[in-house]
């Protein structure tokens, strides 16, 4: 199994263009995947320097409906029209930042290879989707100004079109995920409903960062107690993107070598 860190905000390899923004490339025994395709452009670019072939990828899994996960898919599309594309139907809908649109472009629902799914599908087995994440326990504080579109009014966002893929190999079990909008220890207690433990290992964007990087007390707060939770856990996770540096600076004072930093170009396994 191979994953690297096609796109992600900060560069870990020269020639590799960061931005806010993720894309995964993965392959496994069977798949040629990528969770993510992030802002712009870039996964096309990097995809180039690091020498993947995005004509071979055989399926693309978009974790929610935000711009900077889902901007390079008609570039992405533009190499490889064939590739399956799975979203949550709500992905399409608009969603907001303020008044700002921050949702999927309006022409990637309409690609020929797109699968709106609702709820959780299991692709084979090695590729399980799952949504339907209710709890909010250290609910990412970042989430307050986000929102969808409702019969045509605004209100907040539920992240019901956030999904988790689960890759099984080698009898271990990965669990990615794009920003963890629904908190993730509440995306941990649906993945045990559904496993009946935690994964070995998590690759995800926690949703933590501020633009001025200057935390609330109460902010801190629930990062610190988001941190020691997984703490607890025989896990390792690889964060970066939303995470943010101080936030993720905070996380690794307490989880240590259990929390590993992603970055454009390098290799995570």
């Amino acid at each position: 199994m191979k994953i690297i860190t096609l796109v992600e905000n900060t560069c870990g390899l020269e020639g590799c263009i960061a931005e806010h923004g993720l894309s995964l490339y993965i392959e496994t025994e069977k798949h040629k995947l990528l969770l993510d395709t992030g802002q712009t452009d870039a996964v096309v670019k990097n995809a180039e320097v690091l020498g993947i072939d995005l004509s071979a990828v055989d399926t693309v899994i978009l974790s929610h409906g935000h711009y900077d996960h889902s901007g390079g898919i008609l570039p992405f599309y533009g190499l490889n029209p064939n590739a399956r594309i799975f979203m949550q139907k709500s992905a399409a809908e608009p969603h907001y930042n303020g008044e700002r649109y921050i949702g999927i472009d309006r022409a990637i629902p309409d690609l020929p290879n797109v699968r709106l799914i609702e709820g959780d599908v299991q692709l084979d087995d090695e590729l399980f989707l799952f949504s339907g994440i209710t709890g909010r326990r250290c609910y990412p504080q970042g989430n307050r100004k986000l929102s969808r579109m409702d019969n045509g009014i605004q209100v907040p966002d539920d992240f019901a079109h956030e999904q988790c893929l689960v890759i099984t190999q080698n009898g271990r079990h990965w669990l990615l995920s794009g920003c963890s909008h629904n908190g993730i220890l509440n995306i941990l207690d649906r993945y045990r409903e559904i496993f009946g433990n935690a994964p070995d290992f998590v690759i995800t964007g926690f949703h933590m960062m501020k633009k001025d990087g200057d935390h609330t007390e109460e902010e801190k707060s629930v990062i610190a107690q988001t941190a020691n939770e997984l703490s607890k856990l025989d896990t390792v996770f690889y964060s970066g993107h939303c995470t943010g540096i101080p936030a993720f600076e905070l996380m690794k004072g307490i989880m240590g070598e259990q929390l590993i930093a992603l970055h454009s170009g390098e290799q995570i396994i």
